[in-house]
């Protein structure tokens, strides 16, 4: 912009005592023949017309002797000490000022070369202006208050972006011949050193940011720098690379996800064949147990109608016997009746002779029952077949499942950044471990209605007995107060940080099969086979898994670090502090991948995911007074399992 103090001051007419181009107080000099109110710096020379409304004036003989002022002629217009010393450009001078404007714009070099404008009338805009409107994503002229016009260039010198008409004394005045002019920039104040006001046009390779000449100088002395073209291409390059890398991970992602369905299909075809299989072996199973009943039944009948038929064989025989003898009864009733002795003696003769023997020997009818010991047989054979029934199909299942001998299950191959990860030594320092750290966030899909997420879902608090209106979603926690993350971890080596406190908070890692709307034994993190976690009693730590508590006598720690190693089945738990101490580890095969779990089920437990590197929180100069605040009680002794 010019300087008003370089140019000389006049009386100008009241409403027009400032620059329209530069907003500086206006100088000697009539104004334009436009109307428009110019300073003699922005104008330059008079046959280039108004810059504010590209109008050049007509050239009038009459005029040459200049208008009076104050009865005599006006004075020439006097030059700045600037101007004088500048002199008109020289042939270099003027040839600098085309290279600038060629460099800013090398695809049309020729247009930033002074052209005549055409006239228009006093008062009117250029055509173009009219002709298209200012579009979203058009910069707009920081000179233009009334009407927005669309930016031709910015100049990071003054800061500010102009249209074609307020770009003239940029192009024109020798003043502004070292001003860098750009494509019209948006942010424009981001390209500028906050510190040195210098345009930011290195990139410090050590540091990652964009730097000013006088940083390199101080804070960033000593680093290497690159020019920010430099700097972009390499980097555009490093992100073409790993955008390749990304593709072709993305591509073996969904080739994976491609065979998971496939093989979704295929576990379900295995599944309807063993099923099959199963069917029909029981079904025989269970035809050869209906012979056998079967057969036992006849057996049993067997028995029965033997028994039955010879109690009706002698039942029958007794009964005849008594009827014989009723009726020998009978007759000698009659021949007791007889009163006269010669027919009595006689009729008894007889009946002696007719009768024969009609006793009936003294007998005692039993019962021998032995079907107890049939009872016996069938209840031992019944018991030997269970008992071969389990040891043959459920355990000896189980056992070969066990031992991998059958079954089916996914297998997965790692590929070679797993690979390489497994090369590496065993991480000891908070250093090696950040180096396999992941961004965890909590799932709120998965947060129980008392726990409370904020801090862009990176902090969970129990704020029993105050519900949350958390919609009614089967992945939520209904019965237990625990949230999961909403990442996982599955093949390779994987790190995460978290600041606890209060009584009974635990973290951990689980499937995500873990019941939802179960109750202790099989929605929590501590009662079930496939999860694993740390609790903090407000004492001490102990150890969770498949509903069995480990007690650990552990020093205190005010965060935790949960260190797992996928393909080797570790998951450790660590102290953070200075140096790493270890405080548990489990050795198991998981067959899923791992959420980070966490159980709150006090009101005022706290759990706050830590951002990977962020520093360590400050130590209590003094002890706490309660466990209740969320402090760590000091500890004596480590020990892993």
């Amino acid at each position: 912009m010019a300087d008003p103090a370089a140019v000389e001051a006049a009386p100008v007419p009241k409403k027009q005592n400032l620059c329209g181009v530069c907003s500086g107080e206006l100088g000697g000099g009539q104004p334009a023949a436009c109307g428009h109110s110019v300073c003699v710096s922005c104008r330059g020379d008079k046959t280039q017309g108004c810059p504010k409304c590209l109008q050049t004036p007509p050239v009038k003989p009459a005029l040459e002797n200049g208008p009076k002022e104050n009865g005599a002629p006006a004075a020439p217009p006097v030059k700045t000490k600037e101007e004088q010393s500048q002199g008109p450009m020289s042939g270099e001078g003027v040839k600098v000022q085309e290279d600038l404007k060629e460099s800013e714009n090398p695809k049309t070099p020729v247009e930033n070369k002074t052209k005549p404008e055409p006239q228009t009338e006093p008062g009117s805009e250029p055509e173009e202006a009219k002709k298209e409107p200012l579009g979203p994503d058009d910069v707009v002229c920081d000179s233009c208050i009334e009407t927005p016009c669309r930016a031709l260039k910015s100049c990071l010198t003054c800061m500010v972006s102009y249209c074609e008409a307020h770009l003239r004394p940029h192009l024109e005045n020798p003043k502004f011949q070292n001003h860098r002019l750009v494509d019209p920039l948006r942010d424009i104040e981001r390209r500028t050193c906050e510190t040195h006001k210098w345009p930011l046009e290195l990139f410090c390779c050590a540091d990652s940011c964009c730097i000013c000449q006088d940083c390199v100088k101080e804070e960033h002395r000593g680093h290497k720098t690159a020019p920010v073209e430099e700097a972009r291409r390499r980097i555009e390059k490093e992100l073409r690379e790993k955008q390749t890398e990304m593709l072709k991970m993305v591509s073996a992602g969904d080739n994976a996800i491609n065979k998971l369905q496939d093989n979704r299909v295929s576990i379900e075809q295995s599944v309807t064949k063993v099923r099959t299989v199963i069917e029909s072996q029981f079904q025989e199973l269970q035809t050869m147990v209906e012979k056998a009943k079967k057969e036992l039944t006849e057996i049993l009948e067997s028995e029965e109608s033997q028994a039955l038929k010879q109690a009706d064989g002698i039942q029958v025989h007794l009964e005849q016997r008594c009827t014989e003898l009723k009726k020998v009864q009978a007759q000698t009733e009659k021949l007791s009746k007889n009163k006269n002795d010669v027919d009595f003696l006689q009729e008894y003769a007889e009946w002696t002779k007719e009768a024969g023997d009609k006793s009936l020997s003294g007998i005692y009818i039993g019962l021998e029952d032995r079907l107890d010991s049939f009872s016996h047989v069938i209840q031992e054979s019944t018991k030997n077949l269970c008992d071969m029934l389990v040891s043959t199909y459920i355990q000896n299942v189980k056992e070969k499942c066990n031992n991998d001998e059958i079954g089916i299950k996914i297998t997965v191959q790692t590929n070679t950044a797993a690979k390489h990860d497994q090369s590496k030594p065993d991480p000891k320092t908070r250093a090696d471990f950040l180096q396999y750290a992941a961004q965890v966030s909590f799932d709120a899909n998965t947060a129980h209605k008392f726990l409370r997420l904020t801090e862009e879902n990176r902090k969970v608090t129990n704020t029993t007995p105050w519900q949350h209106p958390y919609p009614d979603v089967p992945e939520r926690f209904e019965n237990c107060r625990q949230v999961l993350a909403a990442e996982s971890f599955y093949v390779g080596r994987h790190y995460f940080e978290a600041d606890i406190s209060g009584e009974g908070t635990h973290v951990g890692l689980t499937y995500k099969s873990i019941d939802r709307k179960g109750d202790e034994s099989s929605g929590s993190i501590t009662g079930n086979s496939f999860s694993w976690c740390l609790q903090w009693n407000g004492r001490t730590f102990s150890a969770w898994h498949n509903n069995e508590e480990t007690p650990l006598t552990v020093e205190r720690c005010l965060r935790i670090g949960i260190y797992v190693d996928y393909s080797q089945g570790l998951l450790s738990f660590y102290g953070v502090d200075e140096t790493m101490k270890l405080l548990h580890q489990y050795q198991a095969q998981f067959l899923e991948p791992l959420y980070p779990a966490f159980f709150l089920p006090k009101k005022e437990n706290v759990v706050v995911l830590v951002a990977p590197g962020e520093p360590l929180p400050l130590k209590s100069p003094s002890p706490p007074t309660s466990p209740a605040d969320g402090v760590i009680v000091p500890q004596t002794e480590t020990k892993s399992a």
